[in-house]
């Protein structure tokens, strides 16, 4: 914050204060002419106003709201860029990575900063670290079937996985769908988990240039045909399936695909970015990026065994 922004706000909350001080003095005061507890000549069906102080319980109260105010605001950071004077702060602002947060956590034990979330995040896992270190101990097939630790692991995903994969894990245009029991590298327990803990980088190269744009629709006929697509012209199959060889480098010579590298399987009729002629043209000329980030400096290997648990149980009854 600038010092402009800094004095300003500082100016305007002690101000406003002030304010309330002298507006309360001022209501403390006879300025009416009237002595106390004479009739103020203001009536109103019925009830006459009388010259009252206010109350001195109200007033009291008044008070000590505006020293709290005062003590608050000399303890905490509330005025401008005045930190406080026990050094408190919600948590580290401006934060941009995982290595930027690990360092203002070390720097303020260092400088003795008290910060909020840090201190919140380290109850929190000294309370549930038990926890997970005894789900650790099973088998992810077996937590699959466990209720309250797939609760824990729907929580997780939920909180780290929902904003690409959605809510119900059934995914996007571009993100996989995670209950359909169709996996690009394989949904075993252990795919999962090596998935969550070290991410995947998926890659489809641009065709354009070897194929050029006839080459692309031939391309596109042959592969629309591996998903029984039947209102396509065969010559153009035909000459679609002999350019394929070079797809079938990663695809496979069948089209089924090859999970070891991520390579999506063209015959389930399940598609990434969409199996529209439109759709497979984009992916065959442009080529494709996906990543998928890995988690285990975020989540840990014991919080990932729970997701994989919940991921692994979505496709179990398919």
């Amino acid at each position: 914050m600038s010092s402009f922004w800094s004095i300003w706000i500082t100016v305007i909350t002690l101000g406003s204060i002030l304010g309330c001080f002298l507006l309360l003095r001022w209501c403390l005061s006879n300025k009416t002419g009237i002595a106390e507890g004479e009739d103020m000549h203001h009536e109103f069906d019925g009830i006459i106003e009388l010259n009252n102080q206010l109350p001195r319980w109200w007033t009291i109260l008044f008070y000590i709201c505006i020293v709290w105010a005062l003590i608050y605001l000399a303890l905490y950071p509330g005025l401008g860029n005045y930190k406080g004077l026990i050094n408190w702060q919600s948590s580290n602002q401006n934060i941009q990575s995982l290595a930027e947060s690990r360092a203002a956590i070390e720097a303020n034990k260092t400088n003795g900063v008290i910060n909020q979330y840090d201190r919140e995040v380290e109850f929190a896992n000294e309370l549930f670290a038990p926890i997970f270190e005894a789900y650790y101990k099973q088998p992810i097939t077996e937590l699959a079937k466990d209720t309250e630790a797939l609760k824990i692991g729907q929580r997780l995903y939920s909180q780290n996985c929902s904003q690409c994969h959605g809510s119900d894990a059934r995914g996007q245009r571009g993100f996989p769908n995670l209950t359909d029991d169709d996996w690009l590298y394989g949904g075993s327990p252990e795919k999962i988990t090596e998935t969550l803990i070290n991410g995947r980088k998926a890659m489809m190269p641009a065709q354009l240039v070897a194929h050029g744009e006839d080459g692309i629709e031939e391309l596109v006929a042959y592969v629309l045909s591996l998903s029984n697509r039947s209102d396509l012209k065969q010559t153009m199959v035909d000459a679609g399936q002999a350019r394929f060889t070079v797809c079938a480098a990663c695809h496979g010579q069948d089209g089924k695909g090859n999970q070891l590298i991520g390579a999506p399987n063209l015959t389930d009729q399940i598609w990434l970015y969409g199996g529209t002629d439109k759709s497979i043209t984009e992916t065959l000329r442009y080529g494709r990026n996906g990543v998928m980030p890995a988690f285990k400096k975020t989540l840990g290997e014991k919080k990932i065994h729970l997701v994989s648990a919940y991921v692994y149980s979505l496709s179990q009854d398919k």
